[in-house]
């Protein structure tokens, strides 16, 4: 097992790695920005090493300044979290060269998982259903229009290093092909500096279903169910919920052992995301997230077992601690990711948490790093924490996420927890009835106005 893990990351999953190192007796570094030195991880961790001024590029992305960190503390290993080097292959490997473990996959299948292109052939050579689409990269225009009239419009032109949204571009007839695919080439390159993109075909109302994998890297793999997270907006996902109300025991359960059978044949190591767009009881591979995911909180809820644990006994190189025939999922729970941001035009709002009051009772799970008098900064992500419940059912965890958000208090600041609130009343959310465009469709037609 390692003796110190430098937390290579910030906000509330740095503070969630922390608790699953200090569970396991792993003494913590926290690193941070000189604009996160009041951050609540480096106040709890047992030391704290600033690397850099408030830009990512500077700090939380700069490898030379968490290497020299690992030095001066003598951690021996590094979790990344998600975001910023979690899924950088070449970080690493740089780690290896160093002789620090890097607490997930190795670099080879991250370097796979991050090309779409790449990533889309090692599913369909593993088995794992996909979307149909073009076999590589689109080089040109006439090339486009070939693969578009083979898989029938509507398509979607997707970046092959994409990620959030962008780069990904509708067209629903020739000509609209050609602008999407100029326009998204152009996004591709300025957001990742590589504009190869390919299509696939695009389905109307698809639901976004993902699995969560666990892997020791020694041919062993099982998947712990899956996570609907199909209330999303510009591709961001917003609410997460365990069971999906779309899927069955058997479907879960077969397209878990897809999943499981692909990664062991893999020798898959650590956590991982296999995402799916799931329409008329068919699913189609989307990407892999190489990496603990924001909403991995819903799983461990339903499961009892807690991710970050066995990425790190994984990373040290322990067999995974359960079998599936172990695994049992019990109950349902939801998430919601609060935001700091207007809950109508999504006006990002850092500042000063002038009062804090998170909720609390049975089934009631808040992760989060901020508390009353901390400020926001704006250098980074909105998010101020994730609210998990849990309940016997869906309606209960629905009940308990109504009552847990009218106790949720965040002052001084806007948040989205507004709009959590309008949610949760909503006739089809309670029902389980949307898809990936609802919510947009939703706060299209006015469903937050007056906010």
């Amino acid at each position: 097992m390692f003796d110190k893990i430098l937390i290579a990351n910030r906000g509330e999953i740095a503070l969630r790695i922390l608790r699953a190192a200090k569970e396991l007796g792993i003494a913590t570094v926290a690193v941070h920005s000189t604009a996160d030195a009041e951050a609540m991880h480096v106040k709890l961790a047992d030391e704290s090493v600033c690397i850099g001024p408030p830009a990512a590029r500077d700090s939380y992305l700069n490898i030379p300044a968490l290497l020299s960190a690992c030095e001066i503390t003598g951690a021996d290993a590094i979790h990344p979290g998600y975001g910023f080097l979690s899924e950088n292959a070449r970080f690493a490997e740089i780690l290896a060269e160093h002789n620090i473990g890097f607490i997930g996959p190795k670099a080879e299948h991250i370097r796979i998982m991050g090309d779409k292109i790449e990533a889309k052939r090692t599913a369909l050579a593993l088995g794992i259903p996909c979307v149909p689409g073009s076999e590589g990269g689109i080089d040109n225009d006439e090339q486009a229009i070939r693969v578009a009239r083979e898989i029938g419009f509507p398509v979607l032109v997707k970046a092959a290093a994409g990620g959030g949204g962008r780069g990904m571009k509708v067209a629903r007839t020739e000509a609209d092909l050609l602008n999407a695919l100029h326009t998204a080439k152009q996004e591709a390159k300025a957001a990742f500096g590589d504009d190869a993109v390919y299509l696939e075909k695009y389905l109307e109302r698809p639901r976004h279903i993902e699995i969560q994998i666990l892997g020791d890297g020694k041919g062993n793999a099982i998947h712990l169910g899956e996570r609907d997270c199909s209330l999303q907006r510009r591709h961001q996902k917003v609410l997460e919920e365990s069971p999906s109300p779309a899927l069955n025991a058997e479907q879960r359960a077969e397209i878990g052992e897809i999943c499981a059978a692909a990664m062991r044949k893999l020798q898959y190591s650590g956590a991982g995301t296999i995402e799916f767009l799931y329409e008329d009881g068919r699913f189609y591979f989307i990407e892999m997230n190489t990496r603990i995911q924001v909403e991995h909180p819903v799983t461990e809820m339903i499961t009892g077992i807690d991710l970050v644990n066995e990425q790190i006994r994984i990373a040290a190189g322990s067999p995974l601690s359960i079998a599936q025939e172990d695994v049992r999922f019990e109950g349902a729970a939801i998430e919601c990711r609060v935001n700091a941001e207007h809950p109508a035009t999504f006006r990002p709002s850092p500042g000063k948490i002038a009062y804090y009051h998170p909720p609390g009772g049975l089934g009631v799970r808040v992760d989060s790093a901020v508390y009353q008098g901390y400020t926001i900064p704006p250098n980074y992500d909105s998010l101020v924490g994730k609210l998990i419940v849990h309940g016997r059912n869906r309606t209960e965890a629905l009940m308990r996420l109504r009552r847990a958000l009218d106790e949720f208090i965040v002052d001084g600041i806007d948040t989205t927890l507004p709009l959590f609130r309008t949610l949760v009343r909503n006739g089809d959310v309670q029902n389980g009835d949307y898809d990936i465009h609802w919510l947009e469709k939703f706060l299209a037609t006015g469903g937050m106005d007056g906010e």
